[in-house]
């Protein structure tokens, strides 16, 4: 049980700090000055700020979720935790600092895929359904989404501003060779299992009277906003089912056409009265509304209601009872996979290339169809660990990246199993290797020069730090 639940107690100290720490924002924090914290013995302080960096602070309470969530997973700290984490915490600024400057960008639908598969997987870990989650959570969906929303913006900012930094960091052949050739065979990076797999889904036919039902309540928001009944904003916080932007009234903020699905994107940039309300929107997640607030060059800004059509638990089984019966066909050779990909498959992405998943790997910055587990969604993962090579699973439900509940069949192409790494074999691992230890220099080189340029404060007691970084105390 402390298994299965270790990632949502995780959760759970983020959700509840974030409700202290808006407390401790508004109550000590804005009367005790530095020179009185100092004096005071740290059992008394609800809550202080220990540094301030630009103008971000760092606070106390920030420093103790991430210790006590570091603890709670096992891990462990390069230096003093009381050093450590306050280091880290101010580089993450650094990063969303820059990220500002440089307008990095990250869409409401990224933000939205993110959080819903976390959500997915929490209802998986307590058993499969909503309520359960809630119940132990002891907060709603919207709730957690809402609170969840803020953290997996920042995240992906500061993935994408470092992936920025790095963008034009390469290495030779040459300087990979010279790297490994005098290495012991210890040291020769271990490759960890991987995977390749073929998929085919089936969406879930939705009835007719679910869409009717979806649509005329975007209707029903139209007219009671063109009515004067109320406001768009207001019924985008009452009921869109975008949880990124529900929190705003619906606000996408100044967005680029790239950055929108394209169904939406068509429609946003055609508006051109604030006053009106869009027709219904069709896109990959579900249906809109969508209201005008303003243009400005290439991007707009608008705000929108996101409402998805409810699968029922028929559709998701007649679905799987389908795809059942064309693993059959495959296994008795009937058809092969591939075939069966191309008369079935409803999965766009993987269907022009025979089934095959692949990803895009962030770190090593290529897209490939070599998957170590980890990086599999958690349904299919968990049905690879059962098969053999060639073999087909059996049909199950998963959650796509647009959030969408899909039925699903796998089959293992093919297994690498975890081995030392060979140069001629394995040359892309140890190009890997060399290419994040030069990018991991460049970071390190442009965080510094960072700290030069930036306001930096801090209480006495954390000077004394062995910080890995140059330049903090000034």
């Amino acid at each position: 049980m402390k298994h299965t639940f270790k990632g949502l107690a995780l959760l759970l100290i983020g959700l509840l700090s974030a409700g202290m720490m808006a407390t401790a924002h508004k109550a000590s924090l804005q009367v005790l000055p530095n020179d009185t914290i100092s004096t005071m013995p740290d059992h008394s302080i609800v809550d202080e700020v220990i540094w301030v960096v630009g103008d971000e602070p760092i606070l106390k309470s920030d420093v103790e979720v991430v210790r006590l969530s570091g603890e709670m997973d096992g891990q462990s700290w390069r230096d003093n935790p009381d050093c450590a984490i306050p280091e880290q915490i101010a580089v993450q600024k650094l990063y969303l600092h820059q990220a500002a400057i440089d307008s990095i960008e990250v869409s409401e639908s990224d933000i939205s895929s993110s959080i819903d598969r976390q959500i997915n997987y929490m209802i998986q870990q307590v058993g499969g359904s909503k309520e359960k989650l809630e119940e132990y959570m002891h907060k709603s969906v919207s709730q957690i989404r809402q609170q969840m929303r803020d953290d997996f913006k920042n995240q992906q900012l500061i993935q994408r501003m470092r992936d920025k930094l790095v963008e034009d960091v390469t290495v030779t052949p040459a300087e990979v060779r010279n790297h490994f050739k005098d290495l012991s065979q210890d040291s020769i990076p271990f490759v960890p299992t991987e995977v390749e797999v073929q998929i085919i889904t089936l969406q879930p036919k939705i009835s007719q009277e679910e869409i009717n039902r979806v649509k005329n309540l975007l209707r029903e928001y139209t007219e009671r906003v063109t009515n004067g009944e109320t406001t768009f904003s207001t019924l985008a916080r009452l009921y869109s089912e975008d949880p990124g932007s529900a929190r705003q009234g619906g606000e996408l903020g100044y967005t680029g056409r790239g950055l929108l699905d394209p169904a939406f994107a068509n429609v946003a940039f055609n508006l051109t009265d604030p006053s009106k309300i869009s027709k219904i929107v069709e896109t990959e997640f579900g249906y809109h509304i969508i209201q005008l607030i303003d243009k400005r060059g290439d991007k707009v800004n608008v705000r929108h209601i996101l409402r998805k059509p409810v699968v029922s638990a028929e559709a998701l089984d007649t679905a799987s009872i389908k795809l059942d019966s064309i693993a059959s066909l495959i296994r008795s050779g009937e058809q092969t996979f591939e075939q069966a990909v191309a008369s079935f498959s409803d999965d766009k992405d993987t269907r022009n290339n025979h089934g095959l998943m692949a990803y895009n790997d962030v770190e090593n910055g290529v897209r490939t169809s070599k998957f170590q587990m980890k990086d599999l969604p958690t349904e299919v993962a968990r049905e690879v660990e059962k098969l053999n090579i060639g073999e087909i699973s059996n049909a199950f439900q998963m959650v796509n990246d647009k959030g969408k509940s899909v039925c699903a069949i796998i089959k293992l192409k093919n297994r690498v199993d975890g081995h030392r790494a060979t140069i001629t074999e394995d040359f892309q691992v140890m190009k890997n290797v060399v290419l994040e230890k030069k990018r991991k220099q460049v970071l390190h080189d442009w965080v510094v020069e960072k700290i030069k340029h930036t306001y930096v404060r801090m209480n006495d007691r954390y000077k004394n730090c062995n910080f890995e970084y140059e330049g903090w105390v000034k």
